[in-house]
């Protein structure tokens, strides 16, 4: 844990995984209409929009990669995710498989970076929410901060070994907005695990 300074750090954006995060986890979706927010989560990006923090989404979609989904279908459906939650900033997406070995697939930190770049700011300046492993370590390997939001397909190590997690996705946007105004480092909601 960090100690607390009394200075605020910077939070210019605010990243979300897509499936397990903002929206219901259907494997390798490609139908709009299965599309369901999380809850909290409209309320959570309205939160931030409302706080002048911008927001993205970087998601792995290997679905495309595999051949069981097309770009068409990934647009589609972040497309109605994106109408759902009201509106974020913007949307970057991995179409490869694991065994591509991309730098752009989370853990690795090039969707983080290009939605950074997108969005004009240091990933410094971002934090990433996600509900696994790979969301925070992508985080990390861009130099932005990470907040593990576990759900029933997060592992009990993940969990562990996250710098940063909270119960829900609405907390976690609370925090990152009150740790950006001074009152409560990001560090410390380590010790509040579900």
């Amino acid at each position: 844990m960090t100690p607390r300074t009394g200075r605020h750090t910077p939070v210019a954006a605010v990243l979300f995984d897509r499936d397990g995060t903002l929206v219901e986890d259907v494997p390798y979706n490609g139908d709009p209409a299965l599309v369901r927010p999380l809850p909290g989560a409209r309320r959570a990006v309205e939160l931030l929009r409302g706080a002048g923090v911008a927001t993205g989404v970087v998601s792995n979609q290997s679905g495309i990669g595999r051949g069981l989904l097309t770009e068409t279908d990934v647009r589609r459906v972040n497309d109605r995710a994106n109408t759902l939650l009201g509106g974020l900033n913007t949307w970057v997406y991995c179409p490869h498989t694991p065994e591509a070995d991309c730098p752009c697939r989370k853990p690795r930190p090039g969707l983080v970076i290009e939605a950074a770049r997108r969005l004009g700011v240091p990933p410094s300046e971002c934090v990433v929410i996600g509900d696994i492993a790979s969301d925070i370590q992508a985080a990390h390997a861009a130099g932005a901060r990470g907040v593990l939001v576990p759900n029933a397909a997060t592992l009990p190590g993940e969990v562990e070994s996250a710098p940063s997690t909270a119960p829900d996705l609405l907390t976690a946007v609370r925090r990152i907005l009150a740790e950006t105004r001074g009152d409560r480092p990001l560090a410390e909601t380590r010790g509040d695990r579900p």
